[in-house]
């Protein structure tokens, strides 16, 4: 049809009509291409011939596969690789993208090491604030990420227990049993492992949160001290000090470890005392690293995804006290209930406990000076 109205158009020598018409034709097919979805308004990827680009809301008929790197604790690796699948999941049905996860699991101070020294974490994990602080120091996390996520950026928890030989021949019931004469007890250095800090705080509060002073917990930390043989390096080396080369009447450690234990058929004898620390583990986004690697809304919907009632009765199943109040009311009879507990804030916060305690010439320097360990 055009070509016959152009050749009308060259017979009877009308350019000026001609031009017209060519005109109303670029026009139109500008029209059409832009209804199309032709152009890249809403995507990044700038490839205007794409009918697979990005819509304005940032959904996508064909999106890019997305890659996160998940660096954690060894003790929630059970929990994730239950949790993982099923944001995997949720993602895909709501956004029509893959999202697939590298996961690093160990101790948290080490993990915080690699880090900080190239580990290219997008959520990292950790089993106390501080490991995170040290990060944030080193320029890889924005200030202020513990207001980035819910419940001051804690997602998982647990308290101390006390395991016991089979049948608890020591008698072993509470903080104080660990004093007595012949009692051996074993917990890693609290100079070098995340977890024997928690330990030595929960027995610090185990008398200052009962009516004690300073003076008198000094004393206290001090005799169970005196009743600790080695010092390992981490809660892992502690844990096979006991189980493996026989070691110690009892094992300080976490609750989650010791019910995880149990579901893979340990039964491991514990008490909990009621007098107790919250072991709070924290999330967060690694700004530097989700910038650099395009992953920052990725990220940060996987670490709300785990503050929902489907991954917090997870992180419940597998032994970690849940923060999600609902959660918490279903499986309160999965947990001994205590009398008191109290957190790292609690006790000054982390900054100002890592200076009392765990400097160089801090408490603990004088405990080790006093059992000449």
């Amino acid at each position: 049809m055009i070509r016959l109205s152009l050749k009308h158009l060259w017979q009877r020598d009308s350019l000026t009509r001609w031009v017209s018409l060519f005109l109303m034709g670029v026009t139109l097919s500008l029209t059409i291409a832009a209804c199309t979805g032709g152009g890249n308004t809403g995507g990044g990827g700038g490839n205007a011939g794409n009918s697979n680009a990005g819509s304005a809301n940032g959904s996508s008929s064909a999106a890019k596969d997305v890659e996160l790197t998940l660096v954690s604790f060894a003790v929630t690796r059970a929990a994730h690789e239950q949790i993982i699948p099923k944001f995997i999941e949720k993602w895909k049905q709501e956004h029509n993208q893959t999202v697939t996860f590298n996961q690093s699991y160990g101790g948290s101070g080490s993990q915080t090491r690699a880090v900080i020294d190239g580990l290219e974490a997008d959520v990292l994990h950790l089993a106390l604030a501080l490991d995170t602080e040290k990060v944030e120091k080193a320029g890889l996390i924005e200030p202020g990420w513990e207001n980035e996520a819910p419940n001051g950026a804690i997602v998982s928890k647990s308290v101390a227990a006390l395991v016991t030989r089979e049948g608890n021949p020591k008698g072993v019931k509470d903080w104080a049993d660990l004093t007595k004469e012949g009692v051996s007890v074993i917990t890693a250095n609290p100079k070098t492992s995340g977890g024997a800090r928690w330990n030595f705080l929960a027995l610090w509060g185990a008398i200052t949160k009962t009516g004690g002073d300073e003076a008198k917990a000094l004393e206290f930390t001090t005799n169970v001290f005196k009743n600790v043989p080695v010092l390992p390096k981490d809660a892992r080396e502690a844990s096979d000090v006991f189980f493996k080369q026989g070691q110690g009447d009892v094992l300080i450690n976490y609750e989650n470890e010791v019910i995880l234990a149990g579901l893979n058929g340990e039964k491991l004898p514990y008490v909990i005392p009621e007098v107790n620390i919250s072991i709070d583990n924290p999330i967060a986004v690694v700004d530097k690293n989700v910038d650099k690697h395009g992953t920052r809304e990725v990220a940060e919907a996987f670490v709300q995804f785990l503050y929902t009632p489907e991954a917090q009765r997870e992180f419940a199943k597998l032994g970690f006290r849940p923060v999600d109040a609902t959660v918490g009311e279903e499986t309160a009879n999965k947990f001994t209930k205590l009398k008191t507990l109290f957190t790292a804030q609690d006790l000054g916060g982390w900054d100002t406990i890592q200076k009392q305690f765990f400097d160089d010439g801090a408490v603990f320097d004088k405990v080790q000076a006093d059992t000449k360990k």
